[in-house]
């Protein structure tokens, strides 16, 4: 935990809060920092700062706060993502969100199983999404959006996710090679690991999608984000 993430019931008064559970044990057990002391902070979809610690018993500690500058600037780029394997997903999520993305479009396609959208990893989001703003120092929220119907998402809701960008779909053995250097705000559509039909693909590339690649080599879901995203960062901070 790089920064304790602060939600508004933690409030007790504007400059004061009341912490327990995890975060408690963190200061405690990690950081071992005692009264007087201060930790980094950061207010969901607000401002980060410093907390010092005040008191410290059994079952909480409290807090001043002091909250003072922004948080890091978001990537602006758009994440279209086939729904993983829930357990992979777990993994993903909090580095996902650590980069910087803050749209996150979760869809289905054929090779997707129905049984990923009733998976308890859902339960879980809230969780995930926190330990990636930790992580990353940041505190704006992202938006995650799960589209259960392959078909209706791409013709009816894509063409207005994708105004205004440049819009890449992940397919191995594409002749071009995931761009580096773009200054435009992107779209990247990652599909599953079996790879998307070519059906899928080709209503993708109908709506604006040009079909780019990472070499000869196959990789997975997993691997294949946090390498795009690598590439797209460096688009988008080169200037």
């Amino acid at each position: 935990m790089n920064m304790m993430l602060l939600r508004e019931s933690d409030f007790i008064a504007p400059e004061r809060i009341r912490i327990s559970g995890r975060r408690t044990k963190h200061i405690r057990e990690i950081l071992k920092t005692e009264t007087g002391c201060s930790v980094k902070v950061g207010k969901i979809n607000g401002l980060i700062g410093e907390a010092v610690i005040e008191s410290d018993d059994n079952n909480q500690i409290e807090l001043t706060v002091n909250l003072h500058s922004d948080p890091p600037i978001p990537l602006p780029i758009t994440l279209i993502l086939a729904m993983p394997r829930p357990i992979a997903f777990k993994r993903m999520l909090p580095a996902i969100v650590s980069f910087g993305i803050k749209e996150l479009h979760l869809f289905s396609a054929r090779k997707v199983e129905k049984s990923y959208w009733s998976s308890s990893v859902f339960d879980e989001l809230d969780e995930l999404v926190g330990l990636g703003l930790e992580q990353a120092r940041d505190t704006i929220w992202p938006n995650i959006t799960l589209h259960k119907r392959f078909r209706p998402f791409v013709e009816d809701e894509v063409p207005t996710i994708l105004a205004g960008k440049v819009a890449l779909v992940a397919h191995p053995g594409s002749g071009l090679t995931c761009p580096a250097g773009l200054a435009e705000p992107s779209a990247i559509c990652i599909g599953p690991e079996g790879g998307l039909t070519d059906f899928e693909l080709e209503i993708l590339l109908r709506q604006g999608f040009q079909a780019v690649g990472l070499g000869e080599r196959i990789l997975r879901t997993e691997v294949a984000v946090p390498a795009i995203i690598g590439r797209l960062i460096h688009a988008t901070t080169k200037n």
